[in-house]
């Protein structure tokens, strides 16, 4: 089983040269099936590969709920999740490498429409930053190995679900398949990333109903619109001292 990470031994050049051992960050092709035909192969950290696939599932409005799920299945070399429906899932044609590192893959037409979010959830700019500051603790992958990216889902209080990956659209995926493994409601939380928001991640992100998005990074053009379209709350460059928040500052005090 994959721990995340793989140990090698590298060259610390600075003052002198050292000979170090340590811990890089885990990449490999992962597919997922659905019943028993391939959907789409991604690049991935090989961890919480049932949440990566339920989560998949669920953000690209495939499945609404564990009650779809019949069984899944994850391979002994962890490169293939196999997860089976009760019923029929019709396969949409048409795909969409995403942008950023890793190409993913999505399944969403932006011309469908997703029903903006009416929410009263309010966050505190302070508390914002106390809550970012927890989501990548000493036990984590980013502790150890660097080079990972980390989404979590938030009340405003606790973090509820947390997930690592190389790549920051299947950090969106993990979390929202953690929260429905858990039966953890996602409607009306916060979606905290360190990644990049592009429009498939926010998109994902409204799928959720989180409507509240906020990021250690940059947001797109494309991103902004949407977020501004679906009454959500972007949140960008959320530092030590300071954010930008680029749509609904309403519910930021």
């Amino acid at each position: 089983m994959s721990a995340g990470a793989v140990r090698l031994e590298w060259r610390e050049i600075g003052n002198e040269i050292q000979r170090v051992n340590g811990e890089v960050i885990e990449e490999a092709f992962v597919t997922l099936y659905l019943n028993g035909h391939e959907l789409v192969t991604v690049m991935a950290t090989p961890l919480q590969l049932d949440a990566l696939g339920l989560g998949f599932l669920t953000n690209e409005g495939l499945i609404m709920g564990m009650d779809a799920i019949d069984h899944v299945h994850i391979s002994q070399a962890s490169c293939c999740v196999d997860i089976w429906t009760r019923h029929a899932v019709a396969i949409p044609e048409r795909r969409v490498i995403t942008s950023g590192c890793g190409g993913g893959v999505t399944f969403i037409d932006q011309e469908l429409g997703i029903d903006p979010l009416h929410s009263d959830v309010r966050v505190n700019a302070d508390r914002l930053h106390e809550i970012f500051n927890l989501l990548q603790g000493a036990e984590s992958l980013y502790a150890r190995a660097r080079g990972v990216h980390t989404s979590g889902v938030t009340d405003g209080e606790h973090i509820l679900a947390v997930a690592e990956d190389v790549g920051r659209h299947n950090t969106v995926d993990k979390v929202a398949g953690l929260c429905l493994q858990k039966g953890i409601p996602t409607e009306g939380r916060m979606l905290l990333t360190t990644g990049r928001i592009s429009s498939e991640m926010l998109t994902k992100a409204a799928r959720m109903g989180c409507s509240i998005v906020a990021s250690r990074n940059s947001p797109t053009s494309m991103s902004v619109e949407l977020a501004e379209e679906l009454h959500i709350t972007l949140i960008g460059y959320v530092r030590r001292t300071s954010m930008r928040v680029y749509t609904h500052v309403e519910r930021v005090n």
